[in-house]
């Protein structure tokens, strides 16, 4: 009778694990299912800032404005009538507009050159060359240079070439004149040596220059309207 009941007791309790484990089974495979009422929530969006760029402003400055320029390099310039030279000149005071706004900075850089025109020479400017090195077109010019001054044989010509900058064709007259072979360790701008006019200037006694003020015969005037972006 106690194996009986020990048999009972056994099946009772096998009955019993059985009975729990099929109702632990369906919890198990519940998890899946709870998980999906909780859905994974998206990335928090974000909000970046533009990205900002340096804004421009077009000016421009009108045609007939004067730009104050210099030659730093020499007390004068010396050239013949008929010569071109090539010359960079300096802006000699800051170009501002109304709002006290620096359009053109003093120590900008003009490109361009002295040649012949009618009634007699002129600086004639092609680039503008800004301290940032930005470079641009220009249209300007200086007034017309037309008095000039007589080299004769045997004069002392001291007084014009001390300190100047000759321009070749300037540099092959004087020396042709006066005979003054040391006139070539002169500063002299352009390309052409001193023989390159002894034979035309061989036997002549006199011989005109024009000699230029760098410091105020070279202020230029804007001969078209010139478009400038300020930042």
């Amino acid at each position: 009778m106690n194996r009986v009941n020990s048999w009972h007791s056994g099946t009772a309790a096998f009955m019993a694990l059985a009975v729990a484990t099929s109702t632990i089974t369906p919890l198990l495979l519940s998890t899946p299912a709870a998980a999906q009422l909780f859905p994974r929530q998206p990335y928090p969006s974000r909000t970046y800032p533009s990205p900002t760029y340096p804004s421009t402003t077009q000016v421009t400055i009108p045609v007939g404005t004067t730009i104050p320029a210099r030659y730093d390099e020499a007390e004068r310039i010396v050239v013949t009538p008929n010569e071109t030279m090539s010359l960079t000149l300096t802006v000699a005071t800051n170009i501002i507009n109304r709002s006290n706004t620096v359009l053109v900075p003093a120590g900008s850089q003009i490109v361009g050159q002295i040649q012949p025109v009618y009634g007699g020479s002129q600086f004639v400017a092609r680039e503008l060359v800004l301290p940032n090195n930005r470079r641009q077109s220009i249209n300007a010019s200086s007034r017309v240079f037309s008095q000039t001054q007589q080299i004769t044989r045997g004069s002392n010509t001291n007084s014009i070439l001390k300190g100047a900058a000759i321009g070749a064709a300037a540099a092959a007259t004087v020396a042709a004149i006066t005979g003054d072979r040391a006139i070539a360790t002169e500063e002299v701008l352009g390309g052409a040596g001193l023989g390159a006019l002894s034979g035309v200037l061989l036997g002549r006694r006199r011989a005109e220059v024009l000699v230029i003020n760098p410091t105020t015969d070279l202020n230029l005037t804007l001969n078209s309207n010139l478009p400038l972006s300020t930042y």
